[in-house]
């Protein structure tokens, strides 16, 4: 039997509320890393024409998370930034994505970027789930279809991110 919506809604819910910290996300994890081996759950909810690239599935009244579904049909090369406020935990279905963890090495003030420097590369392949924490910046590169879910731990639309930019691409300007 499926892994349902409703399911993971619920289940990712009881996760927080038992432990809002670390230790909730890594919960969080596993049941992301569950529902992107689930193939009914994938044709149900991370289709084309379901997600353009991004839709929220869910968004939970009472503790703010989102269950989003993400689908890449063309190649999509992500510039380094956070979350903001928010944390996000990205699970691979579909497709391989190579992830990157930059460092700062000068703080934003305002007026000019936070200026950050490549720290570490790792792939993300079906049924891996990686927790990015607040501010935590990062960037993906996708260069097959991918599909993924996302948990945002509040809904970015609503989140101001930060002011980020690679230092190599500034100091090339």
């Amino acid at each position: 039997m499926t892994y349902t919506l409703e399911q993971l809604s619920a289940d990712i819910k009881a996760a927080l509320k038992a432990d809002p910290g670390k230790g909730g996300k890594d919960a969080v994890c596993k049941l992301v890393s569950k529902v992107c081996l689930d193939k009914e759950f994938i044709a149900r909810h991370l289709t084309p024409e379901n997600c353009k690239p991004r839709k929220v599935l869910y968004e939970d009244p009472e503790t703010g998370f989102c269950v989003c579904g993400h689908v890449y049909m063309k190649p999509a090369h992500g510039e380094p930034h956070d979350h903001g406020s928010s944390w996000a935990i990205y699970g691979l279905a579909e497709g391989d994505t190579e992830m990157t963890d930059w460092k700062v090495v000068r703080k934003g003030d305002g007026t000019n970027p936070t200026l950050v420097e490549p720290e570490k590369v790792y792939v993300l392949k079906p049924g891996d789930a990686h927790f990015y924490d607040v501010h935590v910046i990062h960037s993906p590169n996708r260069d097959t279809v991918t599909k993924l879910v996302r948990i945002e731990g509040s809904n970015l639309d609503r989140i101001k991110r930060s002011n980020i930019k690679a230092a190599s691409k500034v100091a090339a300007e």
